[in-house]
């Protein structure tokens, strides 16, 4: 599916992530390092809603082989949690790319986007210590959320 609005499916999974008081930083904002905690938080509850094995995925090895991160806005601590847009950016024959923007879910906060992303899944044999290939089943979940790149600035 090839998109028109901005770098991102039709319909990304939206995904609601609470902050933790423990995310700020010095300077009262979500510290950089915590965007990464969002970004996992976000991808676990992804894997639940898109697989009908949710979690039990996580079995068949799934490693993080890249963040790639551009931070747009500050974002402070709140009670109410925000969102994160999460869709497939890339599917090759043993990984696939995530996109997240991470944003103020409707009717919460001033409707900013703080934070653009893309993150490489590498699929991996846990068993045997090896990459492995996609299985059809795994192809079809991810293909159906294929979009266009994250918008992160070396995309533009």
């Amino acid at each position: 599916m090839r998109c028109e609005n901005g770098g991102m499916p039709q319909v990304p999974t939206e995904i609601l992530v609470p902050l933790r008081w423990s995310d700020m930083d010095a300077y009262g904002h979500v510290n950089n390092v915590q965007f990464v905690r969002l970004l996992e938080d976000a991808r676990v509850a992804m894997l639940i809603e898109w697989f009908p094995d949710g979690l039990g995925r996580l079995d068949r090895g799934i490693v993080v082989a890249r963040h790639e991160i551009d931070y747009l806005a500050p974002l402070e601590y709140r009670p109410e949690p925000v969102a994160v847009d999460v869709w497939v950016t890339r599917m090759g024959g043993g990984s696939y790319d995530i996109g997240y923007i991470v944003r103020d879910p409707e009717g919460v906060g001033p409707g900013l986007r703080y934070a653009v992303a893309e993150t490489t899944l590498a699929l991996f044999d846990v068993s045997a210590g090896v990459s492995r290939r996609m299985e059809p089943q795994e192809r079809a979940v991810i293909a159906s959320h294929l979009g266009e790149p994250a918008p992160l600035r070396r995309h533009r």
